[in-house]
């Protein structure tokens, strides 16, 4: 079988993002949305992803902007990798594809295709619940029939959307994603985590089981 990764977003001190680390976390997520109850600046961002192992992974969320002040911000907050919520185009993506992963944001809302991830092939694919107003950690579960169709147009899925530890092994099985991400399934308060709640997610993610060929649900 092939394992999950876990990704912890709306990390804002040093100390929460450690614990993810120790935990067992391989990715956590920084947001830089000022409109975000998670939002820290990119000084701050600094200082956590230098608190950091090497090998856990620090992602800069960004909701609009353009691709300078991207650029910008990730650079200084030394994150190696963007998350993108709204509508960014293909060709923002792929330009920034050169010199970050990234991560395109999609909703499920009543519009949403499966097919609609085709053209960002150069980006990882998160699926998120849609909400009218904010972007991301809103505690609402994803539609995952729409996200298991994704799988045959991404490269690499991320599940987002409510995740908690009683459900997320159950969200696994029926997506069959590559990594899983979880903000306010593990928080005592917008972005003050848990660290018993994020204990708890971990485990229940490595007892559940993923299918190590995806391809056969497709």
């Amino acid at each position: 079988m092939i394992p999950v990764q876990i990704k912890i977003c709306g990390i804002t001190n040093t100390k929460d993002a450690r614990a993810c680390a120790e935990l067992g976390a391989q990715v956590i997520g920084l947001n830089f949305y000022p409109q975000s109850p998670r939002y820290i600046d990119r000084s701050v961002g600094r200082q956590i992803v230098e608190a950091l192992p090497a090998d856990t992974e620090a992602v800069g969320v960004f909701v609009g902007g353009n691709t300078d002040e991207i650029r910008t911000t990730a650079k200084a907050a030394g994150v190696r990798s963007v998350q993108l919520h709204g509508n960014f185009s293909p060709e923002i993506a792929h330009e920034l594809a050169r010199e970050f992963r990234v991560i395109r944001v999609f909703s499920t809302h009543a519009r949403f295709r499966p097919e609609d991830v085709s053209p960002f092939s150069d980006c990882d694919v998160l699926i998120d619940a849609h909400h009218p107003d904010l972007r991301g950690g809103t505690g609402r579960t994803c539609n995952w029939s729409a996200a298991r169709a994704t799988l045959a147009f991404a490269r690499f899925l991320i599940l987002s959307g409510g995740l908690n530890a009683q459900n997320v092994g159950a969200a696994i099985q029926a997506v069959v994603p590559n990594a899983v991400d979880v903000c306010s399934g593990v928080e005592k308060a917008p972005g003050v985590k848990d660290h018993r709640a994020i204990k708890n997610f971990v485990t229940a993610v490595r007892r559940s089981k993923r299918v190590a060929d995806a391809s056969s649900f497709q």
